[in-house]
């Protein structure tokens, strides 16, 4: 079995802020494999389907951001789920936007979504990481963070979270490095067509 997180804040004020963004891919996966309904389970709205015929669970805490560990931390204990089947989707700012990264452990870089998980579960689930940038000056990371995506930046959003909606499959299958490779190259920009050249095709 996978259990499948996506990080962020309850709310409609929440639901377009950079920091949903894992709520969103998250989404957008069970959209794309019909998952069925959300149903409320360990303080968080719980969903079940397949990846590559293996049973999956899609679990958004619904606890705030801060306290995202208690949520998952009951849905592991309750099914017996080791770390490594559990993959976390959540925003990077330390990836450009529009990049994915899966890792597997590591700190938790000032995130209080991943430093509630890692008091809970300790630090060796997987985590793929969706770059939204830094704004540049570390005093304006909050306010970041919780703005929604501007209009502009939507186009490459909404391709990025269909590319890990089309590659999860390869998550179930304990392919990381294949999910990102597959997330990059479903969302690489098309090459422009060189101009033809006087005498070209004659």
């Amino acid at each position: 079995m996978l259990l499948l997180v996506g990080l962020g804040n309850p709310g409609t004020e929440h639901e377009r802020h950079r920091h949903n963004v894992g709520f969103m891919a998250l989404e957008r996966i069970r959209a794309r494999h019909r998952f069925g309904a959300e149903r409320r389970r360990f303080h968080g709205a719980l969903s079940e389907g397949a990846l590559d015929g293996q049973r999956a669970l899609a679990l958004r805490p619904l606890t705030y951001m801060n306290d995202s560990g208690q949520a998952v931390g009951e849905a592991a204990r309750f099914h017996k789920l080791e770390p490594a089947a559990i993959v976390v989707l959540h925003d990077e700012l330390d990836l450009a936007p529009g990049k994915v990264r899966v890792k597997t452990g590591g700190g938790h870089a000032g995130h209080n979504g991943l430093r509630s998980l890692d008091a809970h579960l300790g630090k060796d689930y997987r985590r793929v990481r969706i770059g939204i940038g830094h704004p540049g000056d570390p005093a304006r990371v909050h306010h970041y963070v919780l703005s929604d995506f501007a209009k502009a930046e939507r186009v490459w959003l909404d391709a990025l979270l269909d590319a890990i909606a089309e590659a999860a499959p390869l998550l179930a299958m304990g392919k990381d490095s294949a999910f990102a490779s597959k997330v990059a190259l479903l969302t690489r920009p098309p090459r422009e067509k060189k101009a033809a050249k006087p005498g070209d095709g004659i």
